[in-house]
């Protein structure tokens, strides 16, 4: 219509402009009454479409939200399904692995035996009841000797320091006799060791002992018992000698004798045990505790102290088959210093842990607190 309207324009001239104009108007107003017409009925059928297409979309929504909530719900369902699968899972496999592995644990023998964990076999044995008692280490008084010279006179030579090992026999001293001006040695009784001196070069002997010498291989542990505790204690009983707190030197032997007098200081008896003492492991002076057996009682099964742990406020032993060491609960009865009775929980001819139980107790401990991480 523009196209038209513009040809009009150039042939008729300025008048004709208002002509056009009047049916450029008319024509637009018939276009757009036709056009609004059309959009009208457009418009409607769209409506009806759109309400379709409305309904449609709000069905199809509606759909889809009950869609998105079933696929949801169902996926929550299967998740929840996979999740009781996968509990119910490890309840059945976890739990056993949970009880088969608690209170266990694997060491290979080299490990143990490096480890310093040893064996043994549950058996039956004697708990005996004892009485401690206190005392301290001195030197033997059936092996020292104090060495005099045999003549006055003056010291010549002294061939040997405090503290000095000598032999019987050896030369300890020479002294030049003051009636015979002859010098003479002066030797040693008895084997064992200088602890006292008492002489140097030029001076003159007396009736002195020159030099004391004792043989410490062998010692006294001399031990006061009190009164209460004198008609349990017989010479012959077993004592088990050790030092004060943590044990580091032990040693048993018998009571050598019981001295016929008392303590007038702490008014207690004596009783002496001799000990062996090649390694200088007794030294006179040294505080030692000693636990006299006045009787025993045998038990089905008896294992020594060193055994025995407690885990989870239970006393336990750790048994071994197959290089596994299983933790086990036992009741125990009557101990003494060493040995401790098992009523319950351990039977004869089981393999137990009878010294580093503590190695296995920290090694099931670690894997437990692993396992529970």
């Amino acid at each position: 219509m523009k196209k038209l309207a513009l040809i009009t324009l150039v042939l008729f001239g300025l008048g004709g402009v208002y002509l056009y104009t009047q049916s450029s108007h008319a024509e637009d107003a018939h276009d757009h009454a036709e056009h609004k017409e059309e959009s009208h009925e457009g418009h409607g059928h769209d409506e009806e479409e759109g309400h379709d297409d409305h309904d449609g979309d709000n069905h199809t929504e509606d759909h889809g939200d009950e869609k998105d909530e079933h696929d949801e719900h169902g996926h929550e369902n299967h998740e929840d399904e996979d999740s009781h699968d996968d509990h119910g899972h490890k309840d059945e496999h976890g739990g056993h692995d949970d009880e088969h592995e608690e209170g266990k644990t694997d060491i290979e023998p080299d490990h143990a035996k490096k480890a310093g964990i040893m064996l043994s076999k549950a058996q039956g044995g004697a708990i005996s009841q004892n009485i401690s008692l206190t005392g301290q280490i001195v030197q033997n008084s059936n092996r020292s000797a104090e060495v005099k010279a045999r003549f006055t006179g003056q010291v010549r030579s002294v061939k040997v320091e405090l503290g000095q090992k000598v032999k019987k026999g050896q030369v300890l001293a020479t002294v030049e006799s003051n009636e015979s001006l002859q010098v003479f040695n002066v030797t040693a009784p008895i084997s064992g060791t200088i602890l006292s001196r008492n002489t140097n070069v030029g001076n003159l002997t007396s009736d002195a002992p020159l030099f004391s010498i004792v043989d410490l291989s062998k010692v006294w542990a001399k031990f006061h018992i009190f009164p209460k505790d004198t008609g349990y204690i017989k010479e012959g009983q077993s004592v088990s000698v050790h030092t004060l707190g943590n044990i580091e030197k032990e040693a048993t032997s018998n009571i050598k004798m019981l001295l016929p007098t008392a303590d007038a200081l702490s008014q207690t008896y004596i009783a002496i045990v001799e000990l062996d003492n090649d390694n200088s492991d007794w030294r006179p002076g040294m505080t030692v505790e000693g636990d006299v057996s006045v009787s025993q009682t045998n038990a089905n099964i008896v294992v020594p102290q060193s055994a025995i742990q407690t885990m989870e406020d239970k006393s336990v032993v750790f048994v071994e088959s197959n290089n596994e060491y299983e933790m086990r609960p036992v009741k125990l009865g009557k101990t003494d210093n060493k040995n401790i009775e098992v009523i319950s929980g351990l039977n004869q001819g089981e393999s137990y842990v009878s010294q580093g139980s503590f190695i296995i107790k920290a090694d099931i401990l670690k894997s437990g607190a692993a396992h529970e991480h």
